[in-house]
């Protein structure tokens, strides 16, 4: 089976076509797909017809699927996060920029979206390049930046509203914990040994060794500069559409402009190394 390329935009993002993911793949077919990935940091697949178990078989070929800390799983598949939207929320599952999960000592390399039930129109999800970030700041500033550590926590206002719908439908034994994490605030990439940015709007509070207050100026001017539109891509989602994005290179923001109307969506998380 080869597959072929087909970029979404300049920065990153690209579908991947004339595969099929319910099969059994080949180890060079999962190598070209690893490899188009690791180039365009998040790939997207259309038309894709699969079952939980199949889902969790291509997932376990790029990675080892990891737990949710704050959910549980659907039933059966306890690594498989429902991400929902009911017709009556009005707040998105996620719905700021972010990392998956930076206040984990070892957050996921990979993230896998796979799209149930979408809406007639709205809910895009927007994906930006960090190697593009890092690499257009000033050389003074990647200087400043080189030996700070970001201070994540699960408990930042914002993101954690937007999942408290969620977990209160199906809490684990963490579901009240806080959990926070230190992490380089630039990271270079185990497979790529590319550096990207590695700090967000959703989970990262302050410096490590400073306040919040002094904090604050910098990591509002990173935040602005890390989603400039020439870093981004845009995805429209349709049913059976999957994406598999890089959270040790990119952000994602899920866009709630879909009031009213139901998304229902399975998410995978995949084990990743402590980022230095």
């Amino acid at each position: 089976m080869s597959i072929t390329l087909h970029p979404l935009a300049g920065a990153i993002g690209a579908e991947v076509r004339g595969v099929d993911l319910a099969r059994e793949l080949s180890d060079e077919t999962i190598a070209e797909i690893r490899r188009a990935w690791l180039e365009h940091v998040v790939i997207f697949f259309r038309d894709q017809s699969l079952t939980s178990s199949q889902y969790l078989a291509f997932a376990s070929r790029i990675g080892k699927p990891v737990e949710y800390p704050f959910m549980k799983g659907i039933d059966g598949f306890p690594v498989i996060t429902p991400v929902v939207k009911l017709e009556n929320e009005r707040i998105n599952f996620g719905g700021v920029w972010h990392s998956d999960t930076t206040y984990l000592e070892t957050p996921p390399m990979a993230s896998m979206l796979l799209a149930l039930e979408v809406p007639a129109q709205g809910g895009d999800t927007l994906f930006a390049n960090q190697y593009l970030a890092y690499e257009t700041l000033s050389e003074g500033l990647r200087h400043t930046l080189q030996d700070l550590r970001g201070v994540s926590s699960s408990a930042q206002a914002d993101v954690s509203k937007s999942r408290e719908d969620r977990i209160a439908a199906a809490p684990t034994e963490h579901a009240k914990s806080v959990f926070e994490a230190e992490h380089p605030v630039v990271r270079t990439h185990p497979e790529t040994g590319r550096k990207a940015l590695y700090i967000n709007v959703g989970h990262t509070v302050r410096f490590a060794g400073w306040t919040e207050a002094e904090s604050a100026p910098l990591l509002q001017y990173l935040h602005q500069h890390q989603i400039k539109p020439e870093f981004l891509c845009r995805f429209r989602w349709q049913r059976g559409s999957l994406a598999l994005w890089d959270n040790r290179a990119a952000l994602h923001y899920p866009i709630n402009d879909y009031h009213g109307q139901r998304r229902v969506m399975h998410r995978i998380t995949l084990q990743g190394d402590r980022p230095r």
